[in-house]
């Protein structure tokens, strides 16, 4: 096994032509949240990934093996619901009125411009059609917003100057922010 300990977010500041020789390896949203994985790469190697805690991988991004190999990232299509507004009665308004519901319930959530997309969960496939989207099921590569408190960013959260720890699995986060003394945004 070729252990990989690095990541070159976005592949920011190789040689297209480094990339293009490079070895690649399709992995799912699932594996790419996880730092610590197993994957087989394009060429048949084997790699250990070990990154630190809280990495997230995103398709565009680079590990670097031991050896000093690189191994382009590729999101692998993957089961998704696709989530669209009805033109003849619908608005954009109603993909942004879903997107805060879907937040609402911490749903990882991939924002574009004319469609969501989230992992498939008919109790959510329904509530969305009740608000009269259109939600069809499609095999696509799948890429959730980080989120604001998250820290996993463009940086992919591989620091926190502030040492606090974030878990996945809590939903406190801290006070409410204040605008300029008139109270709390949110409650």
């Amino acid at each position: 096994m070729t252990p990989c300990n690095k990541l070159i977010a976005q592949a920011r500041g190789l040689a297209p032509v480094l990339l293009k020789r490079a070895a690649t390896v399709q992995l799912d949203w699932d594996v790419r949240q996880k730092s610590r994985f197993d994957t087989t790469d394009s060429t048949g190697r084997h790699l250990g990934v070990f990154l630190p805690r809280g990495t997230v991988v995103r398709g565009g991004d680079v590990l670097v093996a031991q050896d000093g190999a690189l191994v382009r990232v590729l999101a692998a299509p993957q089961p998704v619901l696709v989530i669209t507004h009805c033109n003849a009665h619908g608005s954009a308004f109603d993909l942004t009125r879903a997107a805060y519901h879907l937040g609402n319930r911490h749903v990882p959530i991939e924002l574009n411009p004319d469609h969501l997309k989230i992992e498939p969960d008919h109790v959510l496939a329904d509530m969305l059609r009740a608000m009269h989207l259109i939600v069809r099921e499609g095999l696509e590569a799948f890429e959730p917003e980080a989120g604001a408190y998250g820290g996993h960013g463009a940086s992919h959260g591989h620091a926190h100057d502030d040492h606090t720890t974030h878990h996945h699995t809590t939903h406190d986060h801290g006070p409410a922010p204040v605008a300029r003394g008139l109270g709390p945004i949110y409650g």
